[in-house]
C-alpha cells in the first residue's frame, strides 16, 4: 500500500513509526512531516490546508490510504474532498469532526442521547453580562470552555468567582483564543481522575486501543498553565477492565450511533476523554482524532498490524484482530522550549538525540533540519517515549528520563513527574 499521512507533529511521527511497521507497506509519504519523519518515509512539502494540491498529489501517487493527524484538517473537510473521489481516508468527515471543532455540538448531543457528562450552559460573547451573572450563582471551581479550536488549550479551570470573571473578559473581549471563543461552554467541574481512550470505527464497530493520561498543565502537580500535553503514560491503571466496559457501553456505542442517527457517521479514531470517579465515567471531551502526546506512549504498546486495523477502519469493516496489547508500559515526556505556552525563543541545537534514542524512542514535534544540525522551532520540540515490555510504569518512567539526560538544547523545560499520578 502507498500511504499519505497528514501533519508534522510528535503524534504523527508516532503514527509515522508504527505504520512503517507494517508488512502491507509499500510506500510511506508525510505531508509535511519534520526530521523524525524523515528517516521513516518521504516528506512532502505542501501545505496540509490546501485540499486541491493533496488531491492531485493522492492522484499522481496512486495513494491507496491517507490518515489526517491534525484537526483542522478534519474539521475543514479534508476527508470529505479525498473520499469524494474516491481515496480513502482513516478520519472522519467534517460533520462528524464537529464533535471537536464546536463543544456546544458535543454537549447538546451528549445531553439528546443520554451519555454522562457534566451538567453545562453555554454562552455567546454578546451574553457576556448573563455570563457573568451566572458565575456568580455557581459553586466553585467551574470549567470555561472555548467552544472552536484552540490548539488544545481552550480550557480554563475557574477556582473562584474573580479568576471566572477574568477568564470571560480573555475569550470575550481581549479574544485570547480568536474566533474558537466567540461562544463559550460554562460547565460544572467534576471530580475525579481523567483518563484517555482512543476508539478506532469504521462507525458502526470499534476496538479501543490501551487507555493513557495526558498531563496538560505546564508545571509539576498539575499547576500552572494548560498547554496541549506536556506528558503522558499508557496503560492507565485507573481504567480497569469494568471501567473499560462501562465506556464501551454508556459512552462509545451510544455515541457512535447518535452520531450516525444524525447522519454525521464518524469513520476515524475517536478520542474519549473521561473522568473516572466512584467507579463512574463521565466524558469530559471528545476529540476527532489521536491525542498527542499520548497516542506517541500508546503506539508503542500494540503487537499486531497498525496500518491493516487503519485501512480496514476506512474501508468500513474493522478488522479487530489487527493490533493487540502487547503487555508492556510506556512514559512519553515532552521537552519544550522555555517560556511555552507563552512566548519563548526557537533556532536552539538539540544534541544528544542518537544517544537517547538508544534508552527510548525520540518523536519529534517542534523541530527543523539547518544543514547538518537539528533545531527547535516550537513550544513542544520532543516526545521522549519509553517502552518496556512488562507493565510497570515506574520502570517506564525511570527509562524515559534517563534517556532524556541525553538530549541538551538552549532553555530546555519539562516535567519531571510524568505518570507519578499512577
Amino acid at each position: 500500500m502507498k500511504v499519505l499521512l497528514i501533519g508534522s507533529g510528535g503524534r504523527e511521527h508516532a503514527l509515522a513509526y508504527k505504520i512503517k511497521e507494517s508488512k502491507s507497506l509499500d510506500k510511506l509519504f508525510i505531508m509535511p512531516g519534520n526530521p523524525g519523519t524523515e528517516i521513516l518515509g518521504v516528506n512532502v512539502q505542501g501545505d496540509i490546508d490546501d485540499g486541491a494540491f493533496i488531491l492531485n498529489f493522492c492522484k499522481d501517487e496512486k495513494i491507496d490510504l491517507v490518515v489526517i493527524g491534525p484537526e483542522k484538517p478534519l474539521v475543514d473537510g479534508l476527508a470529505d474532498l479525498l473520499r469524494e473521489n474516491n481515496i480513502s481516508v482513516f478520519g472522519p468527515n467534517k460533520r462528524a469532526a464537529e464533535i471537536e471543532a464546536h463543544k456546544s455540538f458535543a454537549k447538546n448531543l451528549m445531553g439528546k442521547y443520554d451519555i454522562p457528562s457534566a451538567s453545562y450552559k453555554e454562552f455567546s460573547s454578546e451574553m457576556i453580562e448573563e455570563a457573568k451573572q451566572y458565575i456568580a450563582t455557581k459553586n466553585y471551581p467551574v470549567v470555561i470552555k472555548a467552544d472552536g479550536l484552540a490548539a488544545g488549550k481552550g480550557v480554563l479551570i475557574c477556582n473562584k468567582y474573580e479568576e471566572a470573571n477574568a477568564a470571560l473578559d480573555d475569550l470575550f473581549v481581549k479574544k485570547i483564543f480568536g474566533n474558537a471563543g466567540e461562544k463559550v461552554i460554562i460547565e460544572e467541574f467534576l471530580l475525579g481522575l481523567e483518563a484517555s481512550i482512543f476508539a478506532i470505527t469504521d462507525g458502526e464497530d470499534f476496538i479501543c486501543l490501551p487507555a493513557a493520561q495526558d498531563h496538560k498543565r505546564i508545571g509539576n502537580n498539575d499547576e500552572g498553565k494548560n498547554t496541549g500535553g506536556m506528558g503522558a503514560y499508557s496503560p492507565a491503571p485507573l481504567v480497569t477492565d469494568s471501567i473499560l466496559e462501562q465506556v464501551k457501553e454508556t459512552i462509545i456505542r451510544p455515541t457512535l450511533s447518535a452520531l450516525r442517527n444524525e447522519g454525521r457517521k464518524f469513520i476515524g479514531c475517536l478520542y474519549c476523554g473521561i473522568m473516572v470517579y466512584n467507579d463512574a465515567a463521565s466524558v469530559v471531551e471528545f476529540n476527532c482524532r489521536f491525542g498527542d502526546p499520548e497516542t506517541q506512549s500508546v503506539m508503542t504498546l500494540l503487537d499486531g498490524d497498525f496500518l491493516s486495523l487503519l485501512y480496514s477502519a476506512a474501508k468500513g469493516k474493522i478488522d479487530k484482530t489487527a493490533v493487540r496489547y502487547n503487555g508492556g508500559a510506556s512514559v512519553c515526556v515532552v521537552a519544550a522550549s522555555k517560556g511555552y505556552p507563552d512566548e519563548y525563543e526557537s533556532g536552539y541545537v538539540i544534541t544528544g538525540l542518537d544517544e537517547a534514542n538508544k534508552e527510548a524512542v525520540v518523536f519529534h514535534a517542534g523541530t527543523k533540519q539547518q544543514g547538518e544540525k537539528i533545531v527547535t522551532k516550537g513550544g513542544r520540540v520532543l516526545s521522549v517515549t519509553s517502552f518496556i515490555p512488562n507493565n510497570d510504569l515506574s520502570k517506564a518512567k525511570e527509562k524515559a528520563y534517563y534517556a532524556l539526560t541525553k538530549i541538551h538544547f538552549d532553555n530546555i523545560y519539562y516535567r519531571t513527574d510524568i505518570s507519578d499520578k499512577a
